[in-house]
């Protein structure tokens, strides 16, 4: 069996057909949900890019691999999903985003070259690559975000779009006249971006796709990660007027959240991004497009798919369809991602798997806590391996898509933040190391603890499931605080840095007794056997003589 493991930037957990969106049509995605299982309570481990694609890669918290914000490198030697695959005798392949930096000073020290395989794949996340793009290719006064070559602006030039980041200047903007209209500018998130529709990133990407899996040779594990619907908000024709503001779903916001709020709500709120998105004018203009985008995505999920059926691959392929995080688009006066109510820490999940023994599932919705590195887990579950408990800390949701009636659920679910290199940490004056927020949440509780001596957030998800009364500083509620601590007291007991010794291998330790001649407590040998004795009796060997 192939695992075909597609990811979308920023995409909504609700933000589909299949998930109850009222107008957004995604077709080809609602046809993976009927074949499959829409997990509808999934949670990202970190409301950022590249922590949270670090925990999806890995298969481990955030504060485990520590790579706790963009631009944060993987330590070296850190176990990846690749690592894990190529164990059991699967490829794994990277197509699209990883938004992975390398430690580089890691690998001086250990004398990893780039060039070397182990190198490369230290370098990129632990992927064998056949086409990474970030889609990272802003530029300003300081120079390029990302300094790579990006792979997608290559190919742009080859069609004949000029200028050194036709990225930036065509695919995403648009064109007022003779003069660009950039997708930075929210204003212009209406217009179509100034490209071929078939040239932009989202067919780009599929097209890459597709010819891997011409020349894969099974089985392998391809991860198709798409940069969209992630911002800048704009989209090519047919796609940038397929949508408009009465497609716009009223925001779930309430003035009454503004008033005496949390300090860290409060700093994220009063930034730019969330001044911005809390203006109708912003949402009116950037929704339809962020819908566009996501139009767009599914229209290639369509292509994707009917080659796979076309190559009579469809029958062999595990899909699972996911995303990093969500995007607030202007809910709970925020705009991005960054905290951690429902439109930016919860994402959507869909595992098609095409084994008989999960037919008894398919089409249904499991409303189980689950987390993003449980999907890592169920690849390598997927792959015939044994998941390695002491290093993926994400459970396999086989046994959910098989119906075993042995399946785990998880009581409580966990997501992390550091935002010590945001704005915010520096308005609220903390220290980096006090700059962090840690969720966990129930089936009917969520519970944010906030470092540096702030008070936590608190919401009833049965009760207020919008997520807009904080009950964090309200006395009544000091139980259920405390109740909930008490779930994130257990989850930092957890064993997460022994991963270099599995438990099977301490149990077998354990039930064997050293047999290498380490003899503690004895008083004279006759308390073991006497065959661990052996090597120290019998007569004493001659001293050589002199003084």
């Amino acid at each position: 069996m192939n695992i075909l493991y597609i990811m979308f930037d920023q995409l909504r957990h609700d933000y589909l057909s299949c998930a109850g969106h009222p107008t957004l049509r995604t077709p080809n995605i609602d046809r993976i949900a009927r074949e499959g299982v829409r997990f509808s309570n999934t949670y990202t481990q970190s409301p950022v890019c590249g922590a949270a694609r670090m925990s999806c890669y890995t298969g481990r918290y955030v504060s485990s691999h520590g790579a706790q914000w963009n631009g944060y490198p993987l330590r070296v030697g850190e176990l990846t999903l690749g690592d894990h695959l190529r164990d059991a005798g699967m490829d794994c392949w990277l197509i699209g985003k990883t938004h992975m930096k390398a430690d580089v000073k890691g690998m001086e020290r250990l004398g990893l070259s780039p060039d070397s395989i182990i190198g490369a794949r230290q370098v990129e996340c632990g992927f064998d690559t056949w086409c990474r793009d970030d889609g990272l290719w802003a530029e300003g006064p300081d120079g390029p975000y990302d300094t790579k070559e990006s792979p997608y602006n290559t190919y742009l030039k080859s069609k004949g779009y000029g200028g050194s980041n036709p990225r930036a200047d065509f695919a995403n903007a648009g064109a007022e006249g003779e003069e660009m209209a950039t997708g930075w500018f929210m204003h212009n998130a209406d217009r179509p971006a100034n490209i071929r529709e078939e040239d932009s990133e989202t067919p780009w990407l599929t097209s890459e796709a597709i010819r891997f899996i011409d020349q894969a040779e099974g089985p392998w594990c391809a991860h198709v990660s798409y940069i969209k619907p992630h911002w800048p908000y704009i989209v090519p024709a047919p796609y940038h007027d397929m949508y408009g503001p009465e497609d716009v779903v009223a925001a779930v916001r309430d003035p009454r959240e503004l008033e005496d709020p949390n300090p860290v709500f409060a700093a994220f709120t009063g930034g730019r991004i969330g001044r911005s998105f809390s203006r109708d004018e912003v949402r009116s203009k950037v929704i339809p497009a962020y819908m566009g985008l996501i139009a767009q995505c599914d229209d290639q999920m369509g292509r994707l798919f009917g080659h796979l059926e076309k190559t009579g691959q469809m029958d062999n392929t595990m899909i699972i369809l996911t995303s990093d995080h969500g995007d607030y688009l202007g809910d709970h006066w925020m705009g991005e991602k960054d905290l951690f109510h429902a439109p930016s820490v919860r994402v959507p999940l869909i595992i098609r798997d095409p084994r008989p023994q999960a037919d008894a599932t398919r089409g249904t919705v499991s409303e189980t806590l689950t987390e993003a590195i449980d999907v890592t887990a169920t690849i390598i579950d997927a792959a015939g391996a044994e998941v390695p408990e002491n290093i993926v800390e994400g459970r396999s949701l086989i046994p959910h898509l098989h119906d075993n009636k042995d399946r785990k659920e998880r009581a409580f679910a966990i997501s992390e933040y550091d935002y010590s290199t945001h704005p915010a940490g520096a308005v609220l004056g903390l220290e980096p190391k006090d700059a962090r927020l840690f969720m966990v949440a129930t089936q009917d509780w969520k519970l944010v603890h906030c470092e540096g001596g702030i008070a936590p957030m608190l919401f009833d998800l049965a009760n207020d499931p919008d997520e807009l009364c904080d009950l964090g500083r309200d006395p009544a509620y000091a139980d259920v605080r405390a109740r909930m601590y008490g779930h994130l007291h257990s989850w930092t007991l957890r064993m997460s840095q022994r991963v270099t010794v599995t438990d099977g291998e301490i149990k077998r330790r354990a039930s064997s007794p050293p047999t290498t001649g380490i003899l503690l407590g004895l008083w004279d040998g006759s308390e073991t056997e006497p065959a661990y004795s052996e090597r120290y009796r019998g007569k004493a060997p001659a001293r050589p003589e002199g003084d």
